[in-house]
């Protein structure tokens, strides 16, 4: 402030003072802090304390943002990481003697802070039904309540929600009260959407409803760290005598706990347990978010295609040199987070995620990546998993496959139905008919039987009867202006189907 000072009066100096925006303007640090404390004095206690914190921590990352210019990563220091901790290897070691023990050290926490807006729902996409009319949430309080019975421990469930998600998430938490799980809840920061043109926020107060509304967003999954720890649960959770969290997004229904990932291995990295474990998986599908996992000064580091050199953009993509990505089930040590967490000392990069809000206003969002923060930790360690671990839900043409007969519901978990011959999963492609999930299940009188199914595209106007099988690759197209109505009991094997099909004409 003082510098600034300084510079107006040798402008004044040099200027009129009507000319003095034409010689000088405020920095943007200066003036975003300025339309931050005049945010911050509308707010009134008790979430005055809340929002500072996350004022304070959105302030950190756009001081960053304001000195980081282009690509994170030398493409001459990237390596692949090393191959020598498949998922085999490590399940051939068998599970420990003392299970329980070890369980009882565990945490599952799940990334709740998603609406469901993508698929044409309002609430946390949490509380979609996905299978049997059972939710996400559903689900997977299902799967930690089968271990706290199978092995009588105590492995609690916590959610990070956003502002978005809390309250909903809350109301629906009453329901499991007499489960076997304990239930635990934060909230992830809330910060301020930016103007692109002007780098100031666009809120002019803290209120987050009626017209603020898209003045605000949660900040990606990395911000856990810091949540997690001012909402005073982490040191809670360590005085339990909790050790690691398992973390992973609540959408991705492949990521149960896996007893053989908890034993420790055998021989970690230096020879100490490892504060970080990350899951990746083969062969990315073409628009997975997640980056790869690579050595990079030698550490493992997580690596996403904005931080790639352009001239070196396409050798990325083309999974020839990298051919992991990362599924976003994490197994970090508590008392690393902790020690971290208080010296500051977590690095993850900066997302810029460019928004249009409804009025046509162009934003952008400052986010971090849970994943991320790999290379801060120590004895950090990547595992390549059977691909069934990463079976997420993003579309309703991911809802399809899971609601299908190509999977058997068993204690909350998804397994590959053993009729089916092959493990890959098919290609189905939806058209926007499907997008919505209201839409979608007005368009099926039931689920396909697709243990056979190879590739399924639908673009159109199209409905399923009851009892309908897909074999092989079935391609169904409606053009503008025509409908299509695949016939109760109707069999389609390696078939195109297009123009006008209605039931009435058979």
């Amino acid at each position: 402030l003082l510098f600034f000072i300084q510079d107006f009066s040798k402008a004044m100096s040099q200027a009129g003072s009507s000319q003095f925006q034409e010689v000088i303007r405020p920095p943007p640090e200066y003036s975003m802090k300025v339309e931050l404390d005049k945010i911050l004095a509308t707010a009134h206690s008790p979430p005055l304390e809340h929002t500072k914190k996350d004022l304070e921590g959105f302030k950190k990352l756009f001081h960053r943002f304001l000195q980081e210019k282009g690509p994170s990563v030398d493409w001459g220091k990237i390596q692949r990481p090393p191959e020598d901790s498949p998922y085999e290897k490590i399940k051939a070691r068998g599970l420990p003697d003392n299970i329980a023990s070890v369980l009882n050290k565990l945490v599952v926490v799940k990334l709740n802070g998603g609406l469901g807006t993508s698929m044409g729902c309002k609430g946390p996409k949490s509380l979609i039904g996905v299978r049997n009319e059972n939710t996400f949430l559903d689900l997977t309080v299902q799967q930690i309540e089968h271990l706290n019975k199978s092995y009588n421990t105590d492995v609690p469930l916590v959610l990070m929600n956003s502002f978005n998600t809390d309250d909903d998430t809350k109301k629906i938490l009453q329901k499991y009260s007499h489960s076997r799980v304990k239930i635990y809840t934060f909230n992830q920061s809330r910060y301020p959407r930016i103007n692109k043109e002007t780098l100031l926020p666009i809120a002019k107060d803290v209120s987050y409803s009626g017209e603020n509304t898209e003045c605000w967003y949660p900040p990606g999954h990395g911000d856990i760290y810091a949540s997690f720890y001012n909402s005073g649960l982490l040191d809670n959770l360590i005085a339990e005598g909790k050790e690691y969290i398992f973390v992973s997004n609540i959408d991705n229904l492949g990521a149960t706990v896996d007893l053989y990932i908890l034993n420790p291995p055998p021989n970690p990295p230096n020879g100490k347990r490892c504060e970080f474990v990350m899951e990746v998986t083969n062969n990315p599908p073409p628009d997975v978010k997640g980056g790869t996992l690579t050595q990079y000064e030698n550490k493992l580091r997580l690596v996403e295609i904005a931080q790639v050199p352009k001239a070196h953009v396409d050798e990325f993509k083309s999974v020839s040199k990298f051919k992991i990505f990362n599924t976003n089930n994490l197994w970090i040590a508590l008392s690393a987070i902790k020690r971290l967490q208080e010296k500051n000392a977590i690095d993850m990069e900066i997302i810029v995620n460019p928004k249009t809000l409804d009025g046509g206003l162009n934003v952008i969002q400052l986010e971090t990546a849970v994943g991320a923060a790999i290379k801060s930790f120590e004895n950090s360690l990547g595992i390549n998993v059977p691909r069934s671990r990463f079976l997420p839900v993003k579309t309703t043409s991911d809802l399809l496959l899971v609601m299908s007969n190509l999977y058997s519901l068993n204690a909350g978990s998804l397994t590959m139905s053993e009729k089916r011959e092959f493990p890959t999963v098919p290609l189905v492609k939806l058209g926007s008919s499907f997008t919505k999930v209201q839409d979608y299940l007005r368009r099926f009188e039931s689920i396909p039987d697709m243990l056979e199914l190879d590739h399924l595209t639908v673009s159109g106007d199209v409905t399923f009867g009851k009892n309908v099988s897909l074999k092989g690759t079935v391609i169904i197209i409606a053009n503008h202006g025509d409908r299509i109505d695949i016939p109760a009991g109707a069999l389609l094997e390696n078939k195109i189907v297009s123009g006008n099909l209605r039931i009435l004409d058979h």
